[in-house]
């Protein structure tokens, strides 16, 4: 199973979580992209339109690719490109299984996934029969 590993990496804290997502998914044996091992390498055009057109575009072909998106979902903040990458992969029939780290959840993240789990339960979630699991919780 190739999986699309959606997450800000921008703190320690987020980090941390990403490399700990990377290295279950990454055991179990599963394909995994993850942007923050695969960012657009071009140190004189960091932050140049060059940059952000071809880090958009090599996101979006690896959603493309991937037969599911994990996505870290810390709630009420939300990175507005993790979100980004949650919508289009509902936009384009790929499931999201959000590993939700925050207190609470924006409606417009939990009802577009197709499950809802604890970082618990991302080393031993069934991605073959990807079972529904609805969020609950505090949500706006």
């Amino acid at each position: 199973m190739k999986i699309y590993l959606a997450s800000p990496f921008f703190n320690e804290t987020e980090l941390e979580n990403v490399e700990k997502a990377e290295n279950i998914l990454f055991k179990r044996g599963f394909e995994v992209f993850s942007p923050r091992l695969n960012e657009v390498r071009n140190e004189e055009n960091i932050g140049s339109p060059l940059w952000s057109k071809e880090t958009f575009m090599n996101d979006r072909r690896f959603i493309d690719w991937a037969d599911a998106v994990v996505m870290l979902y810390y709630g009420g903040y939300s990175d507005s490109g993790t979100a980004w990458e949650c919508g289009y992969a509902f936009g384009t029939n790929t499931p999201v299984v959000a590993v939700h780290l925050g207190e609470d959840s924006n409606l417009m993240i939990h009802e577009s996934c197709h499950t809802n789990i604890s970082f618990d339960e991302l080393s031993t979630y069934d991605f073959n029969k990807m079972p529904h699991k609805p969020y609950s919780g505090k949500m706006f």
